[in-house]
């Protein structure tokens, strides 16, 4: 089984720039697609980010080229680089991963995985 960590969350001023990692631990022998999600409190998790285990990325519309999810598979390690980060980014940041074969359209569904970190929280201030 795969456990994710997450950190790198903090605060930052409006503009800022933060970048997340996900360490993965436990099975890493298998390919996984992953992605970065956030729940902004009284809102629903959504879908950030979202990379594929062959490669192909997917973005939501909200991102506007903003960030930048990446994998480094030597160290286990998921990012998002996030730039010109705006009050409404605020939110817990989650890092999701599994090893099953799926559509890209479903990259930023929290269905599309089954394995999940604990989060980091992201605060930004106006």
């Amino acid at each position: 089984q795969l456990q994710l960590v997450e950190s790198g969350g903090g605060w930052v001023q409006f503009g800022g720039s933060l970048r997340l990692s996900c360490a993965a631990s436990g099975d890493t022998s298998s390919t996984y697609s992953m992605g970065w999600f956030r729940q902004a409190p009284g809102k629903e998790r959504e879908g950030v980010a979202g990379i594929d285990r062959n490669g192909p990325t997917r973005y939501a519309d909200f991102v506007e080229g903003r960030f930048t999810i990446s994998k480094d598979n030597a160290k286990n390690t998921l990012y998002l680089q996030m730039n010109i980060l705006k009050p409404e980014d605020t939110a817990m940041y989650y890092c999701a991963a599994d090893p099953r074969t799926g559509s890209w359209y479903l990259l930023l569904q929290q269905s599309r995985y089954s394995i999940w970190g604990q989060g980091t929280q992201v605060t930004v201030s106006s």
